[in-house]
């Protein structure tokens, strides 16, 4: 089987923990190596990959598959370079800073007849399977009302310039923002109107560091809230229907497993603890049952399942390039909706 030579832009923590483990285990890729700018730790953990100097390099050698996991200001210009090389592309989120880059990388991709993947993870994360599962089951009966939770308390800034410096891709609404706009997108679609409130709160940020996003839905909302500034920690998924409702912690393991150094297998990795399991409170056969739901099983290993398929059987990408778009849709959309306090219709 002929394998899909692949290539990272970068090997710091994104390379290190969500990409390459996953490129490794599965065996239709090849890890053929990584952009590394300052630190030469690529060998120390894959011996045989190579070490790129520059994109120019890496770009020029016998690469199929790009992943763009640099800073989100650089995502368009490096996508668009790997296209227009015929290349195909995976590029992290937040997709592009603007919904004109978006549209312009899914023009290109088309152009090209290349495949180009964004890499929203938290779509494999256990937590949000679950979520999934107990909605498309009808168990919650219709939908009223949906909150999703990416909150922390960090009262520091981040060592890394470009998510705090004022700048194209700084600030959460563009680092944690698109995991929890994505997931409500693929469960929901897009709405048809969006208020939002975005600010800073941090004695010393210099950028936002906390949302509330709001989508309008014809019979439900869905309220989307990040911050860093939450020390007892809310339910990460509440869903509120006309039978019942779900909450669930935050617990997918994937994340602190592999920053331990721990790698990924097609066994039981990524399942959940007992003690992160969801409550759904709802009506069952007549009666009013209170129970824990076990949690779905996560692996960032199917998105990459996904991208091959896609790459070798023509098949739509695990995540396609217009759910990339439609999330700065939103995030665009919420923008102006803080900047000027009001509702914007999506229409």
């Amino acid at each position: 089987m002929a394998k899909i030579r692949t290539a990272l832009c970068s090997f710091g923590m994104s390379g290190r923990v969500f990409h390459a483990p996953f490129i490794q285990l599965h065996e239709g890729f090849e890890f053929v190596g990584a952009w590394e700018r300052t630190s030469n730790l690529l060998q120390e953990h894959y011996p045989k990959a190579k070490s790129y100097d520059t994109f120019e390099e890496l770009l020029n050698d016998d690469i199929d598959l790009v992943i763009v996991n640099t800073p989100t200001s650089t995502h368009y210009e490096f996508a668009k370079q790997a296209l227009m090389l015929d290349k195909h592309v995976v590029v992290e989120k937040a997709f592009t800073t603007t919904v004109g880059e978006a549209s312009g990388l899914q023009f290109l991709a088309e152009q090209a007849e290349r495949k180009l993947a964004v890499f929203q993870n938290r779509r494999w994360d256990s937590d949000f399977k679950t979520v999934q599962d107990v909605i498309s089951q009808g168990l919650l009966g219709e939908i009223s009302e949906a909150e999703f939770h990416f909150d922390r308390f960090n009262l520091n800034l981040s060592p890394k310039k470009h998510k705090e410096v004022p700048g194209a891709g700084a600030g959460i609404v563009l680092d944690l923002g698109p995991h929890v706009i994505d997931q409500a997108l693929c469960l929901f679609g897009m709405p048809d109107k969006i208020f939002a409130d975005i600010r800073m709160t941090r004695p010393t940020t210099s950028v936002d560091d906390y949302f509330e996003i709001l989508l309008y839905y014809p019979t439900m909302r869905a309220r989307l809230k990040a911050g860093y500034i939450v020390q007892e920690p809310v339910p990460a998924y509440q869903v509120h229907g006309l039978n019942g409702s779900f909450v669930k912690p935050r617990g997918d393991i994937q994340e602190a497993q592999l920053q331990l150094g721990k790698k990924p297998n097609l066994g039981k990795w990524g399942t959940e603890d007992k003690e992160h399991q969801g409550i759904i409170h709802y009506t069952k056969d007549g009666k009013l049952v209170r129970e824990q739901i076990k949690s779905l099983q996560g692996n960032y290993y199917h998105f990459y399942d996904g991208v091959y398929q896609s790459i070798v059987n023509d098949t739509k990408e695990p995540v396609t390039a217009t759910d990339g778009l439609n999330v700065m849709k939103i995030i665009e959309a919420a923008i102006e909706s803080s900047k000027q306090g009001k509702v914007i219709d999506m229409k």
